[in-house]
């Protein structure tokens, strides 16, 4: 059977890609949602606004949320999709996207509730990766405190 750390890994990894499939195929067409695109296109607008060095690097506001989009997209297919390490990648570039998003909410004066929901799946992400990492360093730790013990034990045979 699996362990919990296993199972909560892998529910966090299914909910946590999904979400980002969803918001990022929002991002990019109008065919899930043509309210929420239009909404997300308005609030992009807003955002390279807010940041005129994006307008002198080239990035207008639909570059800037189709990449975040694309990213969103990736990132979550990856995390639902794809067992290993690569996991770990998505949900550390989707935590980057997490904390970009907070810093145009929060640029732009947006209120909590509209952006809510990326500090949520932010904390999530970040459990996530936590347990992913605290899963693989622990048996290092627990083989690291048993060698000292081993070499106790081959002394008092010895001495025997």
């Amino acid at each position: 059977m699996a362990s919990p750390r296993t199972v909560t890994i892998v529910a966090l990894s299914f909910a946590l890609g999904l979400f980002f499939v969803f918001m990022g195929t929002i991002k990019l067409t109008p065919r899930l949602s043509k309210d929420a695109y239009s909404e997300m296109k308005q609030a992009y607008k807003s955002y390279a606004k807010a940041l005129p060095g994006l307008k002198k690097m080239g990035i207008t506001s639909v570059l800037l949320r189709k990449i975040i989009g694309t990213l969103e997209v990736g990132c979550g297919i990856v995390m639902t999709l794809v067992p290993g390490r690569p996991k770990d990648v998505a949900n550390f570039l989707l935590l980057l996207v997490m904390v970009a998003v907070l810093f145009f909410h929060q640029l732009v004066g947006d209120p909590l509730k509209r952006y809510a929901h990326a500090l949520v799946f932010g904390i999530l992400l970040t459990c996530r990766l936590l347990i992913a990492r605290q899963s693989e360093e622990r048996p290092e730790r627990e083989e690291s405190r048993q060698q000292p013990v081993k070499a106790q034990e081959k002394n008092k045979v010895k001495m025997s």
